[in-house]
């Protein structure tokens, strides 16, 4: 039963140093742009039942509890926070934030489409609204040559004041996409989320409209991570950790004093 019992001790051991490194993760992308906080989630394994609930202790009587010993926990999954982030002023035209709900779309090279809160765009040798990375936003939006101001409204308007053109000319309309289960969605890194059967089809409007956000230009969103609760949540790990590590010591410790003593 003493070997149960370290292995139970192993298990909190293994998920405490993975909820480490959830934790790790999310304070090492406190100033990634449009970030959004993992937490993990944790259940239990499968219990050993010795007596069960109602089972029958005399003729009239049965038993009010059942007898069953725990065989550990295990991290079930982590979910990503999707709350909204601090909007931060840039003053740069081609910055993008989404204030609501609502992702931008990005076409990847491997011709998927990525999903993401990170609207730090640039534009290309052709004129193309892209990302950092140069993969192309979409819906894709053409700048002309000789533009000496471009406008995003908050509806997703793109409109350009060319030199020499005394009205400003609409180019394009930008849309934001949603999903019935962002948790669904699959995180791929470069601050990508791609589409998973668990999220449902992408629900795709222009802004304000739906229920969407609205977009804030010369603007970005930082990442939501709460960098005094993830400290928080490190301690209570290490302590957790430390227990588990106390319980194998304790139970080793039994084990020693029963081979010494009988």
């Amino acid at each position: 039963m003493s070997t149960y019992a370290m292995h139970v001790a192993k298990t909190g051991l293994n998920s405490q140093q993975t909820k480490m490194q959830v934790i790790a993760n999310n304070l090492a992308n406190v100033n990634t742009t449009g970030f959004k906080a993992d937490r993990a989630n944790f259940e239990t394994l499968l219990y050993q039942i010795i007596r069960p609930a109602g089972e029958q202790t005399s003729d009239d009587t049965n038993l009010a509890s059942g007898f069953s010993i725990g065989a550990g926990t295990r991290l079930l999954n982590t979910s990503k926070q999707h709350s909204q982030g601090s909007l931060i002023q840039t003053d740069n035209a081609l910055d993008l934030a989404v204030e609501g709900s609502g992702f931008f779309q990005v076409l990847l090279p491997d011709g998927r489409i990525g999903y993401t809160r990170n609207g730090a765009f640039a534009r290309s040798a052709d004129g193309t609204l892209t990302t950092q990375s140069g993969y192309v936003l979409q819906p894709e939006i053409q700048i002309p040559d000789g533009v000496t101001q471009i406008n995003i409204s908050q509806d997703g308007l793109v409109s350009v004041q060319v030199a020499g053109a005394v009205a400003a000319e609409d180019i394009g309309q930008l849309t934001l996409a949603d999903f019935p289960n962002r948790q669904g969605l699959e995180p791929i890194g470069e601050s990508f989320l791609v589409e998973t059967p668990a999220s449902g089809a992408p629900v795709v409007a222009n802004p304000i409209e739906e229920g969407f956000g609205k977009l804030v230009q010369g603007s970005l969103e930082s990442s939501n991570v709460n960098v005094v609760q993830q400290l928080v949540d490190m301690i209570e790990t290490q302590r957790a950790y430390e227990v588990s590590s106390k319980s194998i010591t304790s139970v080793d410790e039994m084990m020693r004093f029963i081979a010494q003593n009988l």
